[in-house]
């Protein structure tokens, strides 16, 4: 009897560490994603960067 409980118990703390490991994989991976989402919308806010210096440098000149 003791050892059917015991075998009970390790398939319930088994099932609980594989449903944790799946979330933190999945957490890991959406964490991930956002990462390079944050670097993409950096190079896109650098170029617009360089895209505005280069026309407000075109407007100067063109105003004097």
């Amino acid at each position: 009897m003791a050892k059917n409980q015991l075998k009970m118990a390790a398939k319930k703390i088994g099932a609980a560490m594989g449903k944790a490991d799946r979330t933190a994989h999945k957490v890991a991976k959406a964490g991930q994603v956002a990462r390079e989402e944050l670097v993409q919308l950096s190079k896109q806010v650098e170029s617009l960067k360089r895209q505005l210096q280069k026309t407000t440098k075109r407007l100067r000149s063109a105003l004097s």
